[in-house]
């Protein structure tokens, strides 16, 4: 199977970090319940070009919980998105930019900062 797309329960690394629908292992960033049916998006951070934390409420994105509305940015299922502030803007080498709300953002910024990543504010 496909280890950019298994199911949550295939995976057994560690997590330095983990709300529930984002995660962050020692090679990793887990987005869960990404795809339909509920599958979680394993991106490893060497895949990753940038990162952009904006606040949430500035790109009218509070209210969407799952799917895209242009195509481009995809959110992953999240029941909690209207109370959360920041989001998180993957930059890969597709067209699609995963977007994620963490419950701590600031310790997803230094997790993937950690690894790596560089994370831009705005």
């Amino acid at each position: 199977m496909d280890r950019h797309h298994t199911k949550l329960a295939d995976y057994r690394e560690p997590m330095a970090y983990d709300d529930g629908t984002v995660a962050c292992t020692d090679e990793a960033l887990i987005i869960r319940h990404y795809y339909f049916p509920p599958r979680a998006k394993r991106i490893p951070y060497r895949k990753i070009q940038q990162v952009r934390r904006v606040p949430l409420g500035s790109l009218g994105w509070r209210v969407k919980t799952w799917g895209s509305a242009d195509l481009i940015h995809w959110f992953n299922d999240d029941g909690h998105r209207s109370s959360k502030r920041d989001a998180f803007i993957i930059q890969l080498t597709g067209v699609i930019r995963p977007v994620i709300t963490p419950d701590h953002p600031d310790e997803v910024t230094a997790e993937l900062t950690a690894h790596g990543v560089n994370v831009m504010s705005g």
